[in-house]
């Protein structure tokens, strides 16, 4: 009978530095694993399998909420749905980015960082996404036009390109400076975070005040801010492993947790576009420039060109002078266990 022999899996001593976790001991993949094998080891209780479907399957559920505002809304000639579109089509693809990147990332200790260069480019890229629709549907009332209005996109595209290179650049740092690296990473994505959600902040103190309008929408954006921050904080502290080393190998590390959080937030944050688009449809068109294809799809074209072209920079210097992320990286699992006996 044909048989498929799952891969084998290691304890943290057995793999090379570069694709330890803090707190995580047991579950490691093969660090040369083939592509068949990343593909299998989903399949299989590893420390990196929640991670996968926590992103996979939610890639399906935004797909099919894209397929039924197709089906209602004209994407093609309407042109007040452009930023729906954009922001569909990244919160549809940083998901399966990351779900590839974790699949894919124990091929070699090069595969290991270029996996997590596009999984950072994707979440960059749906940075601008927000930016673009927060800037057509969510700008507060006494903001629309105004200087902030006009060049909100064109900031937000460059502090995407930035964010790229950061958390790209924090990966050579990672060995030998690893706090400066989850520094460096975790200020990456906040900038733009908090760049982003100016118009939603300043709507929030409106409603604190007692002067809000177009208020609908305002509690699925504090869901939306609550998740992000769980998010950011169980990514940049490391709990509950840290506290209990090995006992959340498989399920319940803070990555899972974190996964889980940014997936729940942007569904908050989706249904609260939706709704500020729907709401405020007819005050917009009245006071409000129409959004253009170049202001929407053409820059994401562009920053998705831009952000590729960060990758492939930080890729080729990778694999050009690999020295470069530690000599201890390119360590095969052989020369660890020898080490180890």
């Amino acid at each position: 009978m044909l048989s498929i022999k799952l891969p084998q899996l290691f304890s943290i001593h057995q793999v090379p530095k570069v694709f330890r976790e803090d707190g995580i001991i047991s579950g490691y993949r093969h660090p040369r694993s083939s592509a068949l094998d990343c593909v299998l080891s989903s399949f299989q209780m590893t420390n990196e399998t929640v991670n996968i479907w926590t992103h996979f399957l939610p890639t399906w559920y935004f797909l099919w909420r894209f397929s039924v505002l197709s089906s209602s809304l004209d994407f093609l000639s309407e042109s007040y749905t452009w930023p729906l579109l954009v922001y569909m089509v990244l919160i549809c693809l940083y998901p399966f980015t990351s779900s590839c990147a974790h699949t894919f990332s124990t091929m070699s200790p090069e595969a290991y960082h270029i996996c997590y260069f596009f999984d950072y480019g994707a979440l960059s890229l749906y940075s601008l996404g927000c930016a673009i629709t927060y800037a057509s549907y969510v700008m507060p009332d006494c903001w629309v036009n105004s200087w902030l209005h006009r060049h909100f996109v064109p900031i937000a595209a460059g502090n995407t390109l930035i964010c790229t290179g950061l958390s790209c650049y924090s990966r050579f740092l990672e060995l030998e400076f690893p706090r400066r690296s989850k520094m460096l990473r975790t200020a990456a994505f906040v900038y733009p975070f908090l760049f982003d959600n100016i118009p939603l902040f300043y709507r929030l103190l409106l409603c604190c005040g007692g002067t809000c309008s177009h208020s609908e929408a305002l509690s699925s954006h504090c869901y939306h801010l609550i998740f992000a921050f769980l998010t950011g904080f169980l990514f940049a502290s490391h709990l509950p492993e840290c506290l209990a080393p090995g006992r959340f190998d498989y399920i319940g590390h803070s990555h899972q947790l974190f996964h889980i959080c940014a997936v729940v937030g942007t569904h908050f944050q989706m249904e609260a576009v939706l709704t500020d688009m729907t709401v405020r449809k007819s005050w917009l068109v009245a006071h409000a420039e129409v959004p253009s294809f170049m202001g929407t799809v053409g820059t994401l074209s562009l920053g998705f060109v831009l952000n590729l072209a960060i990758i492939s920079l930080f890729s080729g210097v990778l694999l050009w002078a690999p020295h470069l992320i530690g000599p201890s990286q390119g360590a095969s699992l052989q020369s660890s266990n020898n080490k180890e006996h």
